[in-house]
């Protein structure tokens, strides 16, 4: 692993276009070096198994295997660090979330047209992806670990007592929770947002970040397992109790009041020049105008540092953050940034989160 102090990636793609740009790609990082590329799923497959890379680029429509079978028996086999390759379309998007619950830690999105002005764009993110991703020297074991936490809903809605007073005790104030998640988010959310009790009633807005039609049908197939409504938030919606909104891909979503009683949600491209959209800070910078000291944020698995100026503006109006841990992230960026700003009230690992939350019910 990491041998000469370069990542080892073996792509696999039916595209030979796709596979020279993402060798190019890469390979313009000097600390990267493909091993070997692959056509179709089961000639990947075998590559992976015999070459032991450090991560792989695995494409999801291809002949002969098809990429979720490959992932299946990749994970099954010889477990590897796998970034899949996505179509920006609804039947990619529902694909893609099924490779991530199949053990898949990111995905890179690609135009549905071979254009080799799309395909540069995702240069960046892909060399950026891979190699945080090699970073996690435990990655393996904190997939399995992801993998193997069940969903269950909460009936007691509370957490043991001893747990809790491990920590710094929250005041549980709270009116509104706004949580920003990244790299490993959609799997990440799927063990923690079920494990809520229905007992927890306050509107919930997320931040993960995904690009159009993905975060769709991650909000409808997070619908289907949770006790409150997941949604997408939809520009002049009322907020509501037992909701929990996920800004669209592409747009980001805020609040604002639409008379005294009422909040109501807006979705926007404004401001246009932040580096992520939707932004975590963007939403959690307008929930924290209007909740003020009763606003606990949340700051999930994800590369970068995005969300650090949210929380410090929630702390600095006196609500309240908990961070999630090193060993349970997938990538420690996000909660690492807030963590070293001196921001966090509780560390906490994921599988513990939604505890915390239901003691509070």
């Amino acid at each position: 692993m990491l041998q000469n102090g370069k990542i080892r990636v073996i792509i696999i793609d039916d595209s030979a276009f796709m596979r020279k740009s993402l060798t190019l790609m890469l390979q313009s990082d000097e600390n990267i070096e493909i091993i070997g590329t692959a056509r179709d799923g089961e000639e990947g497959y075998n590559l992976v198994k015999d070459k032991r890379p450090d991560v792989v680029t695995l494409d999801i429509e291809m002949p002969r295997m098809d990429g979720l079978t490959a992932l299946e028996k990749i994970m099954k086999d010889c477990p590897t660090p796998v970034l899949m390759v996505s179509s920006l379309t609804v039947e990619g998007a529902d694909a893609t979330l099924k490779a991530l619950e199949l053990g898949a830690v990111d995905f890179i999105p690609k135009g549905m047209s071979y254009v080799n002005m799309d395909i540069v764009k995702i240069k960046e993110d892909l060399v950026a992806k891979v190699k945080s991703i090699a970073k996690r020297k435990s990655l393996r074991e904190t997939l399995a670990r992801l993998k193997s936490l069940t969903s269950k809903k909460t009936s007691s809605g509370h957490a043991t007592q001893t747990f809790i007073t491990t920590h710094k005790r929250l005041n549980y104030n709270y009116k509104t929770i706004a949580i920003g998640i990244s790299t490993g988010g959609p799997l990440s959310l799927q063990k923690f947002l079920p494990s809520i009790s229905e007992k927890v009633t306050q509107p919930i807005f997320i931040v993960q970040h995904m690009p159009p039609m993905f975060t769709k049908s991650l909000a409808e197939r997070l619908n289907s397992m949770c006790s409150q409504v997941v949604k997408e938030g939809e520009d002049g919606e009322v907020v509501q109790n037992s909701h929990m909104y996920i800004a669209p891909g592409g747009k980001h979503m805020t609040i604002l009041k639409k008379s005294i009683s009422q909040l109501a949600i807006k979705i926007s491209e404004f401001p246009n020049d932040t580096l992520h959209r939707p932004s975590v800070d963007v939403m959690m910078n307008s929930v924290v105008d209007i909740y003020q000291d009763k606003t606990l944020g949340i700051i999930m698995t994800g590369m970068g540092h995005d969300g650090t100026e949210g929380i410090r503006k929630i702390k600095n109006l006196g609500g309240q953050c908990i961070g999630q841990d090193e060993e349970s992230c997938i990538v420690y960026g996000m909660p690492k940034s807030v963590a070293d700003a001196g921001l966090v009230d509780v560390v906490s690992p994921l599988e513990k989160i939604a505890d915390i939350l239901n003691y509070g019910a």
